[in-house]
């Protein structure tokens, strides 16, 4: 066999799209149903269909990525399930508005031609995100690819519909909506984005109907209080005490309206008084229900004024009308003061169009009893949330919850399965269409017109996707699933729903675990948008850099659970790093044999024996220390922690101290010793691969191939995909070995420094010096004496000889790590540098001083500013006292000016 050899450097581009394809066609992310392993599922959080990769996306389908890896790698049989979400609004919104182009509408197409079209733009222009989505290596089962208005999925939805209406869990009544009158339709919350807006706080006066005075509101949108029913006070509140049982007179309208007493009133807000209006705000509403008010329409649909307002305010827009009412107000005398405001105004996500709360006849679902199971499966820790602080935002939500709106006045999506029939006025609530039922012969059913809230598909993301309604084996198979990754923002909209969802099918949670991701920042904590233009394309990202140093960094740098600060250049570090586990591997392929057959080395998980050589010992404990830090992090969720644990083991023990003691042991060895010698780092680099694969699935892949070649019986899964993943061996674990490692990278590292900070060039050689400390740590530096002169670039060690004056010096545990510097520099001019080096040292104390000691800093700073602070100062400290040290040394040198 041919000596075995990587390319010189490592290009992402030419490697990670080969390997996909290679995966994808062979099937290896098809989940496999195998006796007696334990399932393992994850169902992707499906993007809409009108999607586009985002960072954010990455982050959240890198942490899935690893978690499947990470488990397939274990034995268990996993499924990562992926598919869309139709996103009826969203993606009716992108068809209307190239109809516009065209100078139509919806409307002139009509409902059957409407919908055609949208399927038609959908299948040439949706879908693009799960493309995307391959170019970062995820390994999720296309093969069970779902979208949610796929003709099984649908069934599932219209079936859950039918089971709570015939439970009186889904009811028409009339709520508040969030009302797009640009769309007519209702909107989720979800849909909805809070935007800042400068406008003005109008405070109005209310005359007393008994003519003893006015009460003084506020508001934000003066043309709402033309259907204002009521004024609120909270009934603690002893000022108004006296006014139990009045009414006020409403200005402009002349209604007179009562005074009522709600604990929801805020007394320090304004005057304490609060203008009622139903029909138009959701606390509002829930006040009438509790006083049995009346409720007046005054916003139509269409966003303008209706018949319910004064004559001269109908048919106006709410702009308008906002205008005259003021006018009006002011002729009154009823207007007290205008005071400039910031409040946050509803707006249509996608269209920017102003929400209008509207009381609206629409389609709920009855959440109290829903949310009961789904509550106690928290409290009782079968669903455990990471970071575990979401609890509390979930439970405030899950214990006030409100009944969910959810029609929508799209065509789009899935169709209410009611119909009305014409001639009787009987309503019928069916899966299957009721006018092909016999008993309907002759007559005419109409069905609803309004389509159901994506949501409402996909709360049922778990199983609809597995083939329930039907008891299809992937049902009995893979459901309960096992971990949920996604954003916090939709604890509610979506993950709470799902948890209801299960509970009310099953009686059971649908995962165990859910993993909320941090929002994405850039790197001055402003969050990524597209209206800010600070989000870097990922998959410019990834031609630049390679999907897995954008996976390594984007996942080593969030906390657990927290926000994370992303700039495209900090890929850098995860090129680097990729480079630098490339070269390691060309290096040990290079020094091998020239005829590499049956060049077998074991896995170093799976041998019998434990190597002899102290070097080759500690790697392999240094190495297993690290599998099981990196295997507790991941079983913890800290994926951040395991990422940095592997960087450290793999960039520093592995590349920059074991291999380069291999270099010095290759130059002395025979050709037994030598064979020894590559075994076993070839063996810890292939188990450092199967430890880093779900980070960087596409590196570890391609150099796997390459030692599949070298050791195939050993090496015998055809992919790492497959491979085992490193199980701890805590025989192999030995402390003080790997104590005694550090004491000999620390006294090299000292070394090190101080040949560099006294700038004496690398190709000079130096005589370097080990005094104090014990015995024991002395005979053993002494063991290794011809390493510590390789990885410094010293001619000579000399053990428990005095230090002679003019030597830079360091301490490390207890040891006297020395450098004469005779002949090495010219003491006069290393004076006059360190001299200055010793002055800009003390200005940075000063201010870093000046900061800490400032009270208004340390109070105002956040904690972390003020800790990086403080330990700023303290390295600035340690730097100069080493600077005087030096200075001291030279002096003895006769340095002196």
């Amino acid at each position: 066999m041919p000596k075995l050899q990587l390319e010189k450097a490592y290009s992402p581009q030419q490697v990670e799209q080969r390997l996909y394809r290679e995966w994808e066609s062979r099937g290896y992310f098809t989940a496999p149903v195998r006796e007696g392993r334990s399932p393992y599922v994850i169902m992707m959080p499906p993007p809409n269909v009108t999607g586009r990769l985002t960072i954010g996306h990455v982050l959240n389908n890198t942490i899935q990525d690893v978690l499947i890896r990470w488990h397939r790698m274990l034995g268990e049989d996993t499924l990562w399930l992926p598919g869309m979400d139709h996103a009826g609004l969203a993606t009716q919104v992108k068809v209307e508005a190239e109809l516009a182009k065209e100078g139509l509408t919806r409307h002139d197409l009509g409902r059957e031609q409407m919908i055609q079209r949208i399927n038609d733009w959908k299948e040439h222009h949706g879908g693009i995100i799960l493309r995307q989505l391959r170019r970062i290596g995820v390994s999720c089962d296309w093969s069970r690819e779902r979208f949610t208005l796929d003709p099984s999925l649908s069934r599932a939805v219209l079936t859950i519909f039918v089971r709570l209406y015939e439970k009186g869990l889904v009811y028409r009544g009339k709520r508040i909506v969030n009302w797009d009158p640009v769309g007519h339709t209702a909107l989720s919350d979800e849909q909805v984005e809070m935007r800042p807006v400068s406008s003005s706080l109008w405070h109005f006066k209310y005359p007393l109907s008994d003519g003893s005075g006015h009460l003084v509101v506020a508001t934000t949108r003066p043309e709402t209080m033309l259907g204002d029913t009521a004024v609120a006070i909270h009934p603690e509140d002893d000022r108004y005490r006296q006014l139990r049982g009045k009414t006020v007179r409403l200005p402009i309208v002349g209604r007179e309206i009562p005074i009522v007493f709600d604990d929801y009133v805020d007394r320090e807000f304004g005057t304490g008084c609060v203008k009622v209006t139903p029909a138009h705000d959701p606390n509002d509403f829930e006040i009438a229900m509790r006083h049995h008010l009346e409720f007046v329409i005054v916003i139509g649909p269409d966003g303008k004024l209706t018949n319910a307002a004064p004559a001269e305010f109908q048919g106006m827009t709410r702009e308008a009308a906002r205008k005259l009412v003021v006018e009006r107000l002011q002729e009154l005398d009823a207007l007290e003061k205008i005071e400039p405001y910031t409040h946050a105004v509803g707006h249509n996500e996608r269209t920017g169009t102003i929400i209008e709360p509207l009381l609206s006849e629409q389609w709920f679902v009855k959440m109290q009893s829903l949310a009961e199971p789904a509550i106690r499966s928290v409290r009782e820790g079968r669903v455990n949330f990471h970071p575990k602080h979401w609890e509390k935002t979930f439970f405030h939500w899950m214990e006030n919850v409100r009944d969910w709106c959810i029609s929508r006045q799209v065509w789009y999506g899935h169709r209410i399965p009611i119909w009305t029939v014409q001639e009787t006025g009987e309503v019928i609530c069916a899966v299957d269409d009721p006018s092909r039922d016999p008993r309907f012969a002759g007559q005419t059913l109409v069905q609803d017109p309004d389509v159901l809230d994506t949501w409402f598909s996909s709360w049922l993301w778990t199983f609809s996707t597995l083939g329930w309604p039907e008891a299809t084996a992937d049902l009995q198979r893979f459901h309960p699933t096992s971990v949920l990754v996604t954003a916090p923002e939709i604890i509610f909209l979506w993950v709470a729903r799902m948890m209801m969802a299960s509970e009310e099918v099953f009686g059971v949670e649908p995962f165990r675990d859910v993993y909320f991701t941090g929002i994405v920042r850039d790197p001055k904590g402003r969050k990524m948008s597209k209206s800010l233009g600070n989000s870097p394309d990922p998959i410019d990202v990834i031609d630049e850099f390679g999907a897995d140093a954008l996976r390594f960094t984007m996942v080593s740098l969030t906390p657990h659970g927290g926000d994370i600060r992303f700039g495209a250049e900090l890929c850098e570090n995860g090129r680097n790093f990729a480079n630098k586990i490339w070269n390691a591997t060309r290096f040990l392929l290079m020094n091998l044999p020239e005829e590499g057959d049956g060049f077998e080395f074991e896995r170093i998980d799976e041998r019998g024996k434990l190597p002899d050589s102290l070097i080759d010992r500690w790697i392999t404990s240094a190495f297993f220390s690290a599998v099981n830090d990196v295997t507790a992090s991941l079983a913890d969720m800290r994926f951040s922690d395991a990422t940095k644990r592997l960087y450290a083991f793999i960039w520093n023990d592995f590349c920059d101290w074991y291999l380069e003691l291999v270099k010095t042991r290759l130059q002395s060895a025979n050709a037994e010793e030598k064979r020894a010698v590559l075994q076993h780092a070839l063996a810890i680099l292939e188990g450092a691969l199967r430890l880093l694969h779900p980070l960087m699935p596409f590196i570890t892949e391609e150099i796997y191939q390459t030692l599949i070649q070298l050791s195939p019986n050993s090496l015998s899964q055809p992919t790492i995909l497959y491979a085992p993943f490193p199980r701890v061996r805590k025989d192999a674990i030995d402390s003080a070995v790997e104590a005694e490692f550090v004491l000999l990278q620390e006294v090299v590292s000292a070394l090190r420094t101080i040949r560099g900070e006294l700038g004496v060039q690398s190709n000079r050689k130096i005589t370097v010096g080990l005094t104090g400390g014990s015995d024991q740590q002395l005979d053993f530096l002494a063991g290794y004496s011809a390493f510590v002169q390789k990885l410094t670039g010293a001619e000579q060690l000399v053990i428990r000889a005095p230090k002679p004056k003019g030597s830079a010096s360091s301490v490390v545990q207890g040891i006297e790590v020395y450098v004469p510097l005779g002949g090495l520099i010219d003491p006069v001019v290393e004076r006059a540098r360190l001299s200055k080096e010793f002055d800009r040292l003390g200005k940075l104390i000063a201010g870093a001083d000046g900061r800490l000691a400032n009270p208004q800093f340390v109070a105002s700073a956040k904690p972390e500013i003020v800790d990086a602070e403080r330990q700023k100062l303290a390295d600035l400290r340690d730097a100069r006292e080493k600077v005087a040290r030096f200075l001291t040394e030279i002096e003895a040198m006769g340095g002196h000016s």
